[in-house]
């Protein structure tokens, strides 16, 4: 797996929380360096520059993805959320965040990793709260982990994204009925 940082969810808080990827198998974590997590910052589109990062940021970072993580299963779930994952959050959330200025260029937003993650926890608490709740969905690849927010018509949308998990899934469907014609003609 490409050491890439993915943006398909359509939430920021989302997309921090699958930073760890395949939760359920084989966990591949994409925060592995201050490096790391000041490219997903960037990445994100929710900074243009971040003081850098130190391994106690990464830490910090880690702490606050896993309890979104937490609530976001909880609400699609429909269960209570975790008293001690709210307070993670929460206390995330309370810190200044990541302040936007205007430039003779446009918008550029700078921030120190304590500001960029409050943003990120700002998001969180902003989805977890809003009316997109209903719209959240875990993608469809066993494998996969994500939670996305479902905008498609109909709300018929299976994958957190075509490029990662849709195409998997659709070429080893396509596969396994052309196996299976195989199969069907050979007898």
């Amino acid at each position: 797996m490409k050491l890439e940082h993915a943006f398909p969810c359509g939430s920021p808080a989302l997309d921090f929380a699958a930073t760890l990827r395949a939760r359920r198998t084989v966990r591949f974590e994409m925060l592995v360096s201050p490096d790391r997590l000041d490219a997903w910052y960037v990445g994100s589109g929710i900074l243009d520059a971040v003081t850098p990062s130190r391994e106690s940021d990464v830490e910090r970072a880690i702490e606050v993805r896993e309890a979104i993580y937490e609530l976001v299963s909880a609400r699609v779930a429909g269960e209570e959320y975790d008293r001690a994952a709210l307070a993670v959050v929460n206390g995330a959330a309370r810190k200044p965040p990541a302040t936007p200025q205007l430039t003779p260029s446009g918008r550029w937003t700078d921030a120190t990793p304590e500001e960029a993650l409050s943003t990120v926890a700002r998001h969180a608490v902003e989805l977890l709260s809003g009316p997109d709740v209903p719209l959240m969905k875990e993608c469809g690849n066993p494998e996969c982990t994500r939670v996305y927010i479902d905008r498609s018509r109909g709300m018929r949308r299976h994958w957190c994204g075509m490029e990662s998990c849709g195409n998997k899934l659709k070429a080893q469907a396509y596969r396994a009925r052309k196996k299976q014609v195989q199969a069907s003609a050979a007898r």
